[in-house]
């Protein structure tokens, strides 16, 4: 049975128009109203972009979110989680660092109108196990437990390419970004004698850079690197993929990864995402910001040109269905020219550009976690795309802190202080010459066509 994603024209016209507003027209069209009783506890699920990264999506939407969730009586809060170290410098790794950088990317209570906080503790122990005897791969999973014990969520997801999940959307949001630490380790394949790193990736000490061997034996937690006489050891005993060397072993060469991890991180991403929405008794709501799609993940300290244009906002209950639809989108339109798609050669409509662009094994299938979560009963790859026609944006989405009309708001404080010097210049206000040649400085006219 085909499920229903809901989306808008992907251009601004107006304040009704503009991407709050067609965000907040969505989440009704959605019927999201539903997930939210009064009183209820509601987890808004971000993610809060890495040290510098500038691709995350805006605190905006997210506080629109929230107010909309005060609305309807419901009582919000705004998360993320903890992260695997995932590099030599890690920003997001223990709540501390995590809270300090939510906050330079303008994550805070004050921006947002309600909590944020980091949803599974200090370290991503705080936990909820959930068994998954339905999981294609994983039997258990971990959900954060601000996330398992909330009595509904809003997923909020920026649309996007990953370098290991090759698209980053709401079943990444939530396979990954909704795991504790522990659940992390868990879906990465970390001990997994079969597909995890030690038993998959090709080790090559040979090309070891003297950057890479002056890190050691400082570069892991665990203990699993050392070096003597100016080589590299690894003891894949004590490695349980915690990725902190990921990108200064795979740059180097020291790594080479077969795509059976990948495949097998990117099942257990659906499990995972199912057994966070199970946690929640399936009152679960998905909104894709399908909106500066970056062809890597917000987890990276940076952020490149988008691979498309905006490609739009889509909701619904279905992840599976959303992605595929961001994703069936991203395959429709050509790419930006000067993008990661400009240097793979994956610029024309119909061209799979996360594949090339984004992946870290080029080539790797786009689908891998949709095709899981349809195995699961997570969602389905069918669906009805309902366009909202942008004059049903129905609300008054301007300034909200005062609804009059500027006339009746600054008139009378105009009567008492004018900003206008009007008693200058006889009424002129200012010093200013009284004609000039502005055809001379003009330029040329560009005309259409």
């Amino acid at each position: 049975m085909a499920s229903q994603v809901y989306t808008m024209e992907r251009r601004s016209h107006s304040t009704e128009t503009g991407f709050v507003a067609q965000m907040l027209t969505l989440f009704d069209e959605a019927g999201f109203e539903q997930l939210v009783r009064p009183g209820d506890v509601v987890a808004i699920k971000v993610h809060c972009g890495e040290w510098n990264n500038t691709a995350y999506l805006r605190p905006v939407y997210a506080r629109a979110v929230a107010d909309k969730v005060k609305e309807l009586g419901g009582r919000p809060f705004v998360c993320d989680t903890t992260t695997l170290t995932y590099g030599p410098r890690a920003a997001r790794s223990i709540a501390p660092d995590l809270m300090v950088t939510a906050e330079r990317n303008g994550y805070n209570s004050s921006t947002l109108g309600c909590p944020f906080i980091v949803a599974d503790g200090y370290n991503g122990t705080d936990d909820i196990r959930i068994p998954m005897p339905e999981g294609y791969i994983l039997r258990e999973a971990y959900i954060s437990s601000a996330i398992a014990l909330a009595d509904s969520m809003i997923v909020l997801t920026h649309f996007k390419g990953h370098p290991m999940g090759v698209i980053g959307g709401s079943v990444k949001n939530l396979g990954i970004g909704a795991q504790s630490k522990r659940g992390k380790y868990n879906v990465h394949m970390g001990g997994h004698p079969t597909y995890g790193i030690p038993a998959t990736v090709e080790f090559h000490p040979e090309n070891a850079t003297p950057a890479l061997l002056d890190m050691i034996p400082d570069l892991c937690p665990h203990g699993a690197l050392s070096r003597s006489n100016g080589t590299l050891d690894w003891d894949k005993s004590k490695c349980p993929t915690c990725l902190g060397c990921l990108g200064a072993m795979a740059t180097a060469g020291v790594w080479t990864w077969p795509e059976e991890n990948f495949r097998a991180f990117n099942a257990a991403v659906a499990d995972a995402c199912l057994a966070t929405v199970k946690a929640l008794d399936g009152k679960v709501g998905f909104l894709n910001m399908a909106l500066d799609v970056s062809p890597k993940c917000d987890c990276v300290d940076h952020a490149d040109v988008p691979i498309t244009p905006h490609l739009g906002i889509f909701t619904g209950s279905d992840p599976v269905a959303l992605d595929k639809a961001c994703l069936d989108r991203a395959t429709e339109v050509a790419g930006t020219p000067g993008s990661a798609a400009d240097d793979w050669d994956v610029m024309n409509e119909g061209d799979h550009k996360f594949s090339m662009a984004s992946s870290t094994v080029p080539g790797s299938s786009e689908e891998i976690q949709l095709h899981t979560g349809v195995e699961i009963g997570l969602g389905s790859l069918e669906y009805d795309l309902v366009e909202i026609d942008q004059t049903r944006a129905g609300g008054d989405f301007a300034f909200t802190a005062d609804r009059r009309l500027i006339g009746a708001k600054y008139g009378p404080m105009y009567a008492k202080q004018n900003p206008f010097p009007e008693d200058r210049f006889d009424g002129a206000g200012f010093d200013r010459l009284e004609n000039v040649d502005l055809v001379k400085v003009a330029g040329p006219r560009v005309t259409a066509g």
